[in-house]
């Protein structure tokens, strides 16, 4: 499988955590106690996405979203995940 770069977007939760999506990956989402578990999960989560789509013989995104630095907006934190 080819090396791509996700856009996800971190969001804090009232209650500790964070939840994490990734918008080219429509229902792709993770979550984690900490920044770092949330983009460890986050990964896992892709690559198995990833994985569905192969298997089921679907295809990947075209155009993955590519950011070339971490940007806050807003109460949301958006990373860069490989």
């Amino acid at each position: 499988m080819s090396s791509r770069e996700y856009e996800v977007v971190l969001t804090p939760e009232e209650g500790g955590g964070y939840s994490v999506t990734v918008p080219g990956l429509p229902g792709c989402v993770s979550q984690g106690a900490t920044r770092e578990e949330a983009l460890t999960m986050i990964r896992e989560a892709i690559e198995g996405y990833l994985e569905s789509l192969e298997t089921h013989g679907m295809r990947h995104p075209d155009r993955p979203h590519r950011v070339a630095a971490e940007a806050l907006l807003a109460s949301r934190r958006r990373a860069l995940v490989r």
